[in-house]
């Protein structure tokens, strides 16, 4: 009998705590594990607050927050930077690509060029069965690839998880690690050399930048935006 009760007692606080996590983990918020390891928002889920337009000081309409989601759905909406630049950083978000859509993440973009990309190096944002284009999501365009595809179809949520560091940088997408590299190092040189990249003088050579999302043209939401700088 005292079994019986101290395991309806355990079972009882399992799903105390569970529900308790759920509540935590609601979308565009921060668990107090994640507020003490030092991560912050980059969006609300409520405003457009703390992004804005590449090398503009507001954000164009066609960015607009829709069901707790930043929502890329206007014509001419162009590409947005959070307001804060960054150098090593772990960055979360999670995504949810229309039908054949494509889209991107930049890092460590300057706004001395015309545009994000000439500077800053981008993780692809598509749908894979889709998509026209042969970098699929995930991958670090046209330096660093995975033979995995861990995506989810449009419609459904992905998470895409970046680690920039000085010693190794990592690519995650919903739990699976896609690829790792050092910026800089002979085998970075050696790929960028080799890519349409090869011809854009500042690319990739910033320590510190903005944070990119791109407008290509097709509807994309996200949500979950987080970061969390890297001290050590």
């Amino acid at each position: 009998m005292n079994c019986q009760i101290r395991l309806w007692a355990t079972l009882g606080l399992m799903l105390v705590s569970t529900a308790a996590f759920a509540e935590e983990a609601a979308p565009n918020t921060l668990t107090d594990a994640e507020k003490a390891a030092g991560w912050k928002l980059l969006f609300d889920g409520k405003t457009t607050t703390g992004w804005r337009n590449f090398k503009k000081d507001a954000i164009s309409a066609g960015w607009k927050v829709e069901d707790g989601a930043l929502v890329r759905s206007g014509k001419d909406a162009g590409d947005i930077v959070a307001v804060d630049e960054y150098d090593n950083f772990e960055f979360t978000v999670d995504y949810n690509i229309s039908k054949a859509g494509n889209s991107g993440l930049m890092y460590r973009v300057k706004e001395t060029g015309g545009a994000p990309y000439l500077t800053g190096p981008e993780v692809q944002i598509q749908d894979n069965k889709d998509g026209h284009d042969p970098q699929k999501s995930g991958w670090l365009y046209q330096l660093y690839s995975s033979d995995k595809d861990a995506t989810k179809p449009p419609g459904e949520w992905n998470t895409l998880r970046i680690v920039i560091a000085p010693e190794k940088c990592e690519q995650f997408m919903n739990g699976e690690k896609y690829c790792e590299y050092v910026i800089g190092s002979d085998d970075w040189n050696e790929r960028v050399a080799k890519s349409k990249f090869a011809k854009m003088e500042g690319f990739g050579k910033a320590t510190k930048g903005f944070i990119c999302l791109q407008d290509h043209g097709n509807l994309v939401s996200f949500r979950n935006i987080k970061v969390r700088a890297i001290t050590k």
